[in-house]
């Protein structure tokens, strides 16, 4: 009345091995990534990497959840940062990444954030006023600090007088720049945006690319204007 019930899987008696099949390999022994000690250096230097962003992805989320201070979030971009840039100086490293996009695209990763930080290179606290700094209207202002601010500008704009115009040169000194400047007020003031687009363009540069003429001529003029717009926020 009923069909027998058929099983869903193989019983003993219906298998039959195939002996003729064997492994290629020892499955007891460890499988190396790299045969070389060159290419152990480079697996070694793409995992550091990939963790960088990683970890700076999730620094840019908990700063902005306001689950970490002001100061350890600055001081962890910074270093996070700078690990990057470090390991992406040697060659091969360099090479084998590519990018940041195409990078993200062979590891299949999803860290807006951190690409955006990457990008500009600084963190969220240096390109934007802090909220600690001294306004004009506080009569409390430190000299010091708007000696200090004074001093980065003329510092920058001698360097491009003097033909300073490799990356490695300029972005540190305009790093410096907009720091100290923030320090001292946290009012917006003309061509204070400009700052910030310059470090992200000499930011994308290579560390021996140099501007040409005619950018070291925008860049000086661009910041002489800020230099005015932040001695205007100090009457």
């Amino acid at each position: 009345m009923y069909a027998t019930r058929q099983a869903y899987a193989p019983t003993p008696h219906s298998y039959i091995p195939n002996t003729t099949l064997s492994a290629t390999i020892n499955l007891d022994e460890e499988v190396k990534l790299s045969g070389t000690r060159a290419e152990r250096d480079l697996q070694d230097s793409l995992a550091e990497v990939f963790s960088i962003i990683i970890t700076l992805d999730e620094i840019e989320k908990a700063y902005l959840k306001d689950a970490i201070p002001e100061t350890d979030y600055t001081e962890t971009c910074e270093r996070l940062l700078k690990q990057y840039k470090a390991i992406l100086t040697d060659e091969a490293v360099s090479r084998e990444f590519v990018d940041l996009e195409n990078f993200k695209s062979n590891w299949d990763m999803e860290v807006p954030r951190a690409s955006e930080r990457i990008r500009i290179g600084l963190p969220s606290t240096v390109t934007a006023p802090s909220h600690n700094a001294s306004t004009t209207s506080n009569t409390g202002t430190s000299g010091t600090l708007i000696l200090e601010a004074t001093q980065d500008f003329i510092t920058f704009l001698d360097a491009l007088k003097l033909g300073l115009f490799a990356k490695d040169q300029l972005h540190p000194l305009l790093s410096d720049v907009i720091q100290s400047v923030n320090k001292v007020t946290d009012r917006d003031f003309e061509s204070r945006g400009k700052i910030v687009q310059w470090l992200i363009t000499l930011n994308q540069m290579k560390a021996t690319e140099e501007v040409t003429e005619e950018q070291a001529r925008e860049l000086e003029l661009d910041m002489n204007s800020a230099y005015q717009g932040f001695k205007a926020t100090l009457k």
